[in-house]
């Protein structure tokens, strides 16, 4: 017997699918002799890489972590009091083992298909009660990005809903966080917006228009002022009231819905939700029925099932506010739906008197900490706070208080030269306040630290009756039943029970890419020198993170082929906007600011228009010609005619179609020679990967989904992250920060609130890269190409595939034709999405980018065993739709209008459809060994946007209705 003493276990061979049988099995199939041929036939070769990709590794899953580990060891944890929208917190431990180390609750999709969602539509409905409720407003979405960024949405909404010219401004005052007020004059400069800085006390409305107005409750500063007779002057002058705030604040404040605000945004991050060196975070936006309909982001919404039961679903924007293409005021199209889960969850751990306690305790230790720098002789700035204050000394005194801190592992906010700010948290301790009153008396020549009994005595809120809150919030059933870990852990178990994940079955979405989220790239998140540090903390304590920075950048730039790299973006659709306005800030740069003309083929996402217009570009559409591929001779009449101002082309590659086209040379050639930049979508740049690069082909930058490609799980619909790679051309353009320096020497302001976006998922990236190693990547690339031609074979006899390059392949994924069955049998695209759902199965992409298809994209995770499954569903579903137009089954109530079938449609006491039980429940032999039964029927969806409810229903909502009749 030999022996292999070198053997190292395969992160690769775990990751991909399909093993050495299978692949020979399915090219077999394919009529094809090696995967080499297979990918010869798919990926053009004027494009194809020259040299194989060359990266360190491939690590085993241990070696990787240690050498993680040993990363995360270079950052320093120390006490934070930095605040400016980032607390420490405790994330309960019946949610962090249970949902956020829990892939059945990381690794669904969006909830598009509601019928198998309603674990996650619920935890997300009490998310926007949570919000709406704290807020004092009627209505909330289900999350968007960050602080920073839902603040520049709510200006956006302010400028499409104001009516008078366009020369109004919008006002932030000083007194909101920096980051923010950077991420919204990056936002403001490209629409022509001013932003106008001040005192919200001293401005003179009269002076000049403006459309909004943006003010921080409490201040960053922690100050708390009373603005009620700001928001009226900014109401009788035709503008909208923003206030930026805090949840936990607003449980002993009073709501800016009762002190007239229009909107509300903030951060739930407090809530449970690690620092994690800046995200990723839920943030919140609340405001007023009457702009429901241009808000921003996801509502989860209350409808009925075709039972007449109750039923959630995404309402109004379910197919999203960037759908609107070139007329989009927002290209939002993701939220922050696993954190805004954490965050609703800690809010109905805890509810209403829980929270109330928390806030009590984090205020009652900063008033004793201002009592103890009182006795001190450092009067706080401030009478009027919630847990930050502001010290205002000598400069020379700064100096020393930051050094004396810093020497006892605690970090203090420096505001300017002459002031400090130190704000307080959940996790904070009467040690804490000790540990800071010692610092403070250490520059005092007595030394001594006064004591925390005697200044606690009778210890009283500062706060007028005006700044106390008296109204009820949080007074649902489900904010007051789950606070025992039992009831707790029951009721995640329960929601998490209605929702199919990958933890089911594969999620075959086209242009998605639900690919493997392996546990040993999640470990590290929750890792505390990963997950516990400050975004603002001193570079010193992060040497960790940067190293990851550096070495993930590399890593990025080397897939790619780019010279530059920035994490900042954190949403793919931010990463458009960066990438854009990197173009735009170059172009400014040559002295060509005129170009303004965006071209955009007619098959791109709509987030591609809706990021051009926002970034300031008009949009022009190229045409598509019969095979999905952009029309060439359009493209340069379109790229000639607008030559003068042509700033940018737009290209998703393989494109949208699921196609690689053969002359995307030619095309960025077009648009070069016409002095254009090409931007190049990376929503497929997994079948790229090892095989060719984006600045190969001819791309200036690309945005590139860490979510699809690189792993990081969706979460039923966020986190994600977008970083872009630039040409060396741009790179001195990239996003900069005004907290902590990022980008290049003349860098276009903050796209996200922190200054490496959601720096605590990007470790899962960094794993994922550095286990596969270059080779492995490459394989997993031409697994991806394969899985989804062999699933385009399978098909190809019972539903068309529409479109296939010039040799017959398709790419990654491929997109089969529904539309023809409408005809021969009334049947939707829609009736097979949720006939998918009986067979245990999540629909394909539906009716994108072309109406009445499906497009499927099997990822390299996936094996044959599982894609046969999806493939002999699918066929089987064909022969059910072949016995509706052959007469066996009525048009109108068949196994297919009916789906999906629940179980209590199933358990019925009559049963009178013209089809079996056992048809509608368990068409397949699979189905009964792990059935997963969708909770409610088929959505009503006109129901629900005609009568929209996006909160906790009242309780007796929640009783059965009367039953109509027996029949099912």
């Amino acid at each position: 017997m030999s022996l292999n003493w070198k053997y190292q276990e395969s992160f690769a061979d775990r990751h991909i699918g399909p093993d050495e049988k299978e692949l020979q099995g399915m090219l077999q199939t394919l009529g094809l002799g090696s995967l080499d041929e297979l990918i010869d036939q798919t990926v053009p070769p004027a494009i194809r890489s020259k040299e194989p990709l060359k990266m360190e590794g491939p690590r085993s899953e241990q070696d990787a972590l240690a050498a993680l580990e040993a990363l995360a060891a270079k950052n320093q944890l120390f006490r934070s009091f930095i605040g400016m929208g980032y607390s420490d917190t405790q994330t309960p431990l019946v949610i962090l083992r249970n949902i956020l180390q829990n892939p059945g609750w990381y690794t669904q999709y969006t909830p598009y298909q509601a019928e198998i969602a309603q674990g996650r539509l619920e935890a997300l409905l009490n998310y926007q009660t949570m919000v709406m409720d704290l807020t004092g407003l009627e209505v909330a979405n289900a999350s968007l990005l960050d602080e920073g960024t839902a603040a520049a949405e709510a200006m956006a909404m302010a400028l499409a809903l104001y009516k008078g010219d366009d020369t109004a401004a919008f006002f932030v005052s000083e007194a909101c966080h920096p980051q923010t007020l950077d991420v919204v004059r990056t936002r403001a400069e490209p629409l022509g917006v001013e932003v106008v800085v001040g005192d919200h006390r001293t401005l003179d409305l009269g002076a000049r228009k403006f459309f909004g107005g943006l003010v921080q409750y409490p201040a960053t500063d922690g100050v708390i002022h009373d603005y009620r007779a700001f928001g009226e002057k900014l109401h009788a002058a035709g503008a909208l009231f923003i206030v930026a705030t805090d949840l936990l604040a607003l449980t002993l404040l009073p709501a800016p819905g009762e002190f007239g605000a229009d909107v509300a945004v903030g951060s739930a991050q407090r809530f449970g939700v690690p620092m994690g060196y800046g995200g990723p975070h839920a943030a919140f936006f609340a405001t007023k029925h009457a702009y429901t309909r241009v808000m921003p982001g996801r509502i989860i919404g209350v409808s009925e099932d075709a039972q007449g039961h109750r039923a959630l679903r995404m309402a109004l924007q379910t197919r999203e506010q960037h759908i609107r293409r070139e007329k989009a005021t927002s290209n939002i199209c993701t939220a922050q739906v696993l954190l805004a889960i954490m965050a609703s969850m800690y809010a109905v751990y805890h509810g209403p008197r829980g929270l109330k306690a928390i806030a009590e305790r984090v205020h009652g230790l900063t008033v004793l900490l201002a009592r103890g720098l009182a006795k001190l002789g450092y009067g706080a700035a401030h009478e009027h706070f919630f847990d930050t204050l502001r010290v205002e000394t000598a400069p020379s005194t700064v100096r020393v208080l930051l050094s004396g801190a810093e020497a006892k592992a605690m970090n203090f906010r420096r505001i300017d030269e002459r002031t400090i700010g130190l704000s307080l948290d959940e996790t904070t301790r009467a040690s804490d306040v000790e540990a800071i009153l010692s610092v403070f008396a250490n520059v005092r020549a007595a030394g001594v630290t006064p004591d925390l009994e005697a200044l606690g005595a009778n210890l009283q809120s500062p706060l007028p009756a005006s700044l106390q809150r008296t109204s009820a919030y949080l007074t649902h059933p489900v904010f007051n039943t789950h606070h025992s870990e039992t009831e707790m852990l029951r009721y995640i178990r329960r929601l998490e029970s209605r929702d199919l994940s990958l933890t089911h079955s594969m999620i075959p979405l086209g242009s998605c890419t639900m690919k493997l989220n392996a546990t040993a790239e999640m470990v590290p998140v929750t890792w505390p020198q990963f997950g516990k540090l400050h975004p603002f903390a001193p570079g010193s304590q992060a040497a960790g993170y940067r190293a990851l920075f550096e070495q993930l950048e590399q890593m990025l730039a080397t897939v790619t082929g780019f010279s530059g790299v920035s994490l900042q973006p954190n949403a793919g659709s931010q990463g458009e906007l960066a990438g854009l306005l990197v173009i735009r800030a170059y172009q400014q740069h040559l002295g060509q600011s005129h170009r303004d003309v965006c071209l955009i083929p007619s098959s791109a996402h709509g987030t591609n228009p809706a990021s051009a217009v926002m970034a300031g570009y008009k949009v022009v559409v190229v045409k598509c010609d019969e095979s999905g591929n952009i029309d060439v001779a359009d493209l340069r009449a379109k790229a000639e005619e607008h030559q003068v101002n042509l700033a940018a082309l737009m290209v998703t590659y393989p494109s949208t179609h699921g196609v690689f086209e053969e002359d995307i040379k030619e095309i960025c050639a077009i648009v070069h020679s016409r002095g254009g930049q090409v931007y190049m979508d990376g929503a497929n740049l997994n079948a790229q990967v090892g095989l060719t690069r984006p600045a190969e082909i001819g791309a200036d930058v690309c945005h590139i989904n860490l979510h699809k490609t690189f792993c990081i799980p969706h979460g039923g619909g966020g986190p994600g992250m977008g970083p872009i790679c630039v040409a060396s051309h741009l790179t001195r353009f990239l996003p900069g920060h005004p907290v902590v320096a990022t980008g290049g020497n003349e860098s276009i302001g903050a796209i996200s609130a922190a200054p490496w976006g959601s720096a605590s998922i990007l470790v899962i990236s960094w794993m994922y890269i550095a286990m596969m190693g270059g080779e492995g990547l490459t394989r997993a690339t031409r697994l991806a190409i394969l899985n989804a031609n062999y699933i385009a074979e399978r098909l190809q006899p019972h539903y068309p595939v529409l479109y296939r390059g010039k040799r017959g392949r398709v790419a990654h994924e491929c997109i089969v034709d529904l539309r023809p069955l409408k005809k021969t049998s009334g049947i939707e695209v829609e009736d097979v999405a949720k006939r998918l759902m009986d067979y245990g199965f999540h629909a394909p992409t539906v009716s994108f980018p072309v109406a009445g298809t499906l497009m499927i994209e099997p990822t390299e995770s996936e094996s044959q065993a599982e894609i046969d499954r999806l493939c002999d569903a699918l066929i089987a579903i064909r022969g059910e739709i072949r016995e509706i137009e052959e007469g066996q089954q009525p048009r109108d109530n068949n196994v297919l209008k009916n789906a999906p079938h629940t179980a209590r449609v199933i358990t019925a006491p009559e049963w009178n459809r013209p089809y079996s039980r056992e048809k509608a429940a368990f068409p397949m032999p699979w189905v009964r060994d792990a059935k997963f039964w969708p909770s409610v029927g088929r959505l009503n969806g006109a129901l629900g946007d005609r009568k929209l409810v996006c909160s906790c229903p009242p309780i007796e909502d929640y009783l059965p209705p009367p039953e109509p009749s027996k029949a099912a």
